[in-house]
C-alpha cells in the first residue's frame, strides 16, 4: 500500500507559494491550499510520485525546475471560461467598439484584438464568431485576433478548437450550426471550430511576469477578463500597465466584472462597469 500524504507540509507550501509567485506572479494566500493539493494530485499520478513531500523534493531538484515547472505553472494557473462569457462585452464589441474603429480606420486595415490569457480558447473563438458575423453585413471590415496565455496546456487545446457538445451550449444554434463541425465518431458529443473561423486566431505563449511581452502590435481592443484576480495589487499595477501600452487611443480594455481598476494608476477612464476606455496622458 502507497504512503500518500494527505496534505502538503506547511514548510513545503511556503516553498511552493515563493516559487509560483516568483515564476507567474500569482499569490496563493493561505487559503488556497486545498486547491493546490486537489490540483498537484494529478500530477503525482502522472509523474508516478506517492507523496506532497517527494514531489516537492523532485520540483526543486535542477532536473524539476527544468522539467515539472511548467507543468506546476499549469494546474495552477488553468482557468474555467466559457463561450459568451459576460455576452454584453460582445453586444458593446459590435454595438459600439467597431462601428467606431471602422470610422476611424482610413487605412483600411484589420481590427486588431487581443485575448490575454485566453485559456482554452472559448473567448477569442466567440470574438471570431461574433465578428466574423459582424463581417457578413458589413463588407470591408476585417480583423484578426491574438489569444495568450501562460500554460502550454491550455494552449495546445485552443489551437486544436475541439470542444465538447456540452461546451458550446452557450452558443446560438443557427451559429453552432454553422462555425462548428460533428466529430464523425457520433459516440462522442464532441464539435470543432470550422477552419475559417481558427484561422482567425493566432495563439502565443506569454506569461505576464516577462518583463517584455514581446508583442509588436497595438490592438483596437484588448479582452483582459478574470486574470489579474489571481495577482496581488502591485503585479496588477505592472502587468496592466504593459497591457494598456498595447492599447491603440480611445480603445477599449474588457475586464472581468468582480475585477476592479480604480486605484491603479493606468491611463484608462471607466465607460461601463468592467468596461475601461484607454485615454491620452496629455488630454
Amino acid at each position: 500500500m502507497h504512503n500518500h500524504e494527505e496534505v502538503i507540509s506547511s514548510r513545503d507550501y511556503t516553498r511552493l507559494r515563493a516559487l509560483v509567485y516568483d515564476e507567474a506572479g500569482i499569490n496563493l494566500g493561505s487559503e488556497k491550499k486545498a486547491m493546490l493539493e486537489g490540483r498537484i494530485r494529478r500530477r503525482l499520478k502522472e509523474l508516478a510520485i506517492h507523496s506532497y513531500g517527494e514531489y516537492c523534493d523532485y520540483l526543486f531538484s535542477g532536473e524539476g525546475l527544468r522539467d515539472e515547472l511548467v507543468h506546476l505553472i499549469d494546474v495552477v494557473t488553468t482557468n474555467k471560461t466559457d463561450f459568451f462569457r459576460e455576452p454584453r462585452h460582445f453586444d458593446f464589441l459590435t454595438a459600439t467598439a467597431v462601428p467606431e474603429f471602422l470610422a476611424s480606420n482610413s487605412a483600411r486595415r484589420p481590427m486588431l484584438i487581443w485575448s490575454a490569457a485566453c485559456s482554452t480558447g472559448e473567448e477569442p473563438y466567440t470574438l471570431a464568431l461574433v465578428l466574423s458575423e459582424y463581417g457578413l453585413t458589413h463588407p470591408g471590415f476585417t480583423f484578426k485576433i491574438i489569444a495568450t496565455d501562460i500554460s502550454t496546456t491550455v494552449l495546445k487545446k485552443a489551437s486544436l478548437g475541439i470542444y465538447s457538445a456540452d461546451a458550446v451550449r452557450p452558443v446560438p444554434q443557427a451559429l453552432k450550426v454553422k462555425y462548428f463541425m460533428r466529430g464523425r465518431e457520433s459516440s462522442v458529443e464532441r464539435v470543432r471550430v470550422v477552419p475559417e473561423l481558427r484561422r482567425l486566431v493566432e495563439f502565443r505563449r506569454l506569461n505576464f511576469m516577462d518583463s517584455d511581452y514581446g508583442i509588436q502590435e497595438k490592438f483596437d481592443a484588448i479582452f483582459c477578463r478574470n486574470v489579474i484576480i489571481y495577482f496581488d495589487r502591485p503585479t496588477q499595477q505592472s502587468i496592466l500597465g504593459k497591457i494598456t501600452q498595447r492599447l491603440q487611443p480611445r480603445s477599449y480594455l474588457f475586464m472581468g466584472h468582480a475585477e476592479t481598476l480604480h486605484d491603479l494608476n493606468l491611463p484608462l477612464a471607466p465607460v461601463a462597469p468592467s468596461l475601461y476606455r484607454r485615454i491620452d496622458a496629455r488630454a
